[in-house]
């Protein structure tokens, strides 16, 4: 199913690789204006941009920033509004994992996740706040996790910051209401990338045990679900989890 962003300007986080790459696709497919951030792989950026293009975006553009600096992002939101003439949807995917048992995980560590995956978040969100209420409409899609709602042992860290995304989802979206910008989360469950094809394989038999429907979830599958969010079909659709995990957790 395809989706309509012809004349929108779309910001995908962590746009390069996994889940990300295929939220940029998707879009892309619809026509977006597509600009693909990514952190430091520019071969993997650039196969994203590749990948855009031939999915018929209208444009791509490609933004190295750490999410993690303020000021890099409102610098980065900015120039989309000024370069391409607004910023109509905006998806916060970025994220890392590092994995620890709470009693030995690093103060670094967790800070970094934070500022991240929460933090990182939350700046991108208060840059794109202003210029997507003047324009009376944008939507924010933010990817939490499953663990964010169910928790997970070795991932203190990571849950309590995508729990934090499910909070901060919920009061934007009460917020920006009034001005036609909607806010909503993903949480993907067990999905097929990069990151989880490292797992040991006892570690993974266990964890697909744990999932209803028996497989692991597909990154367009993800992507599926973030444009419906996005786009206009899901117009009274605000301050929403949407799970994407197979019946990991219901």
């Amino acid at each position: 199913m395809s989706y309509d962003f012809g004349g929108k300007v779309a910001l995908v986080t962590g746009g390069s690789r996994g889940i990300g790459r295929a939220i940029a696709t998707t879009l892309a497919a619809g026509k977006a204006t597509v600009v693909v951030n990514y952190a430091g792989n520019d071969a993997a950026a650039e196969e994203a941009r590749s990948l855009c293009e031939r999915a018929g975006a209208a444009r791509v553009v490609l933004r190295k920033f750490d999410i993690a600096d303020p000021a890099a992002c409102q610098a980065a939101v900015e120039a989309i509004v000024g370069e391409l003439g607004g910023l109509h949807v905006l998806v916060n995917n970025a994220g890392v994992a590092i994995d620890q048992l709470v009693m030995r995980l690093k103060d670094e560590d967790w800070r970094r996740q934070l500022d991240v995956n929460l933090t990182g978040a939350f700046h991108l969100i208060r840059a794109a706040t202003r210029p997507m209420m003047k324009q009376r409409g944008g939507a924010i899609v933010n990817l939490t996790s499953v663990v964010g709602e169910m928790g997970n042992a070795g991932q203190a860290a990571y849950a309590a910051t995508k729990a934090g995304l499910i909070g901060l989802t919920k009061a934007v979206a009460r917020e920006l209401a009034s001005r036609n910008v909607r806010v909503n989360a993903v949480a993907p469950g067990f999905i097929d990338t990069d990151m989880t094809a490292g797992l040991p394989e006892a570690a993974r038999g266990k964890m697909l045990e744990s999932i209803a429907l028996g497989r692991l979830g597909t990154a367009q599958e993800v992507a599926d679900c973030v444009a419906w969010l996005a786009s206009d079909r899901a117009s009274y659709v605000t301050g929403e989890v949407v799970r994407v995990n197979g019946g990991m957790y219901m």
